[in-house]
């Protein structure tokens, strides 16, 4: 498969990164020729330094060929442009991303009438991350399958909960809820556990589950399940208009601080129900003096990490509110991640697991596609859904008897709308949608689950 990425910034670097694994031949596009060069140094991919808008360049590209086309520039409109000027050019699939708040009410007007085959607007998909997060505090990181019947669910084990020393069918046994344990994330070790696997304190605990039979489970073991009252928002960015529009919806009370005067007045007015506040969100007087130690959510979406883990670090000796820090950089994810600092969000991993996600989808070689795709337990494995559309080599068959891959979990079934953690007797059948969690990455159909 033959993919051309337009526009190399942060987006567009993780797409590279990503795509590689996939058996594709890339081609990428810039205007900066240091960035190409940088970029091929370190990826197998073709670079060519051009406008990704001029069709000499696209035809340089091998547009003529090519399967997609993915225009992930700085600019909305010339993302829009290259998609366009592909398809007439060519006969590849199109996706652009498209960020502005005013074409979001439009997006599937563009999408019709330019033939794109995805829009991606990773602040939106962003947004939408952290209000989730927010409607279910307790977890460290939300992502939800089957249009949100089901959803896999990280969350950190604390003394309080009374797990510590206890095996998973112990747990399972003595609360009896409906979940899954899908992975376990030690200091040293990350699996995908049996039911004799013993879970300690500090460990990060992935389950997967119907959001009715998390929230039972939360409850008896002690964690909080209902949704913030009210959050205070550092930045008033992109992000955190799409965030405080749904979040009002939600009946959640929003609160916005932002230095740029002009910046804070424009959200006056595109947000009536929030309160917006001119100010230094670095300031720790003004930050109390708005709130910081009763507020129930506490967001740091400023344009830098640094000052987002900062903020996030400086609130846990302040509050016991739900913190959310967004991060652009990804090479500092370890380091931060030591920092235990609540939910931090990586905008790029949401957009580049969307348009993988297309890119597995258009690969498949039978009948199941690839629905939804997240990577998870910091990019070791990848959680996948598959729509079973045909026969196939594991349909008909319990999944006891299934020779299925080491370090691969089939984690739910969902028929004809009722989900169903499977046991060893279920069996996979044509109509399903399938939940899958593995640490062997590159899955596209659903056979890829037999060994």
């Amino acid at each position: 498969m033959h993919i051309i990425i337009v526009g190399c910034g942060k987006v567009g670097r993780t797409l590279a990164d990503q795509l590689q694994e996939e058996d594709t031949d890339l081609t990428l596009i810039d205007t900066d020729p240091d960035v190409i060069n940088d970029l091929t140094e370190d990826i197998d991919a073709m670079g060519i330094v051009g406008n990704g808008a001029s069709i000499n360049t696209l035809m340089e590209a091998g547009v003529k060929t090519a399967d997609i086309m993915i225009a992930v520039t700085a600019s909305d409109e010339l993302n829009l442009l290259c998609c366009l000027i592909a398809q007439k050019t060519g006969h590849c699939q199109t996706i652009a991303r498209v960020r502005n708040p005013i074409y979001s009410k439009e997006i599937s007007f563009i999408k019709e009438r330019l033939g794109l085959s995805m829009i991606i607007n990773p602040e939106l998909a962003t947004a939408r991350e952290i209000s989730r997060l927010l409607r279910f505090p307790a977890a460290i990181k939300i992502d939800p399958f089957s249009r949100g019947r089901v959803e896999l669910l990280k969350f950190k084990v604390l003394p309080e909960f009374g797990l510590d020393g206890m095996s998973i069918s112990q747990i399972t046994d003595k609360y009896r809820c409906d979940i899954l344990f899908c992975a376990i994330e030690s200091k040293t070790t990350l699996s995908i556990p049996g039911g004799d696997h013993l879970v300690h304190n500090g460990d990060f605990v992935s389950i997967i589950a119907t959001p009715k039979n998390t929230a039972q489970f939360f409850k008896k073991i002690g964690l909080k399940t209902h949704q913030v009252k009210n959050t205070l928002i550092i930045g008033g960015g992109t992000i955190s208009y799409y965030l405080a529009k749904t979040l009002s919806d939600l009946k959640i009370s929003v609160k916005i601080i932002d230095k740029n005067k002009e910046r804070c007045e424009e959200l006056s007015e595109m947000l009536p129900d929030a309160t917006i506040i001119c100010g230094d969100g670095t300031d720790r007087s003004l930050l109390l003096e708005e709130g910081l130690s009763t507020v129930e959510s506490f967001v740091t979406l400023t344009n830098m990490d640094e000052e987002n883990i900062f903020l996030s670090l400086s609130a846990k000796n302040l509050t016991q509110a739900k913190l959310i820090a967004k991060v652009n950089r990804l090479p500092y994810k370890d380091v931060i991640d030591d920092l235990d600092i609540g939910s931090v969000i990586y905008p790029k991993y949401i957009t580049s697991d969307s348009i993988l996600r297309y890119v597995r989808a258009m690969q498949n070689t039978i009948g199941s596609n690839v629905e939804t795709l997240y990577h998870v337990l910091d990019n070791q494995a990848e959680a996948l859904e598959f729509i079973i559309r045909d026969e196939s080599p594991v349909v008909g068959i319990p999944l006891a008897d299934l020779n299925l891959k080491p370090n691969l979990l089939v984690c739910c079934l969902t028929r004809e709308g009722t989900v169903r953690i499977p046991r060893g007797q279920d069996s996979i059948q044509i109509g399903d949608n399938v939940i899958i969690v593995t640490t062997h990455k590159g899955l596209r159909d659903i056979r890829d689950i037999l060994a």
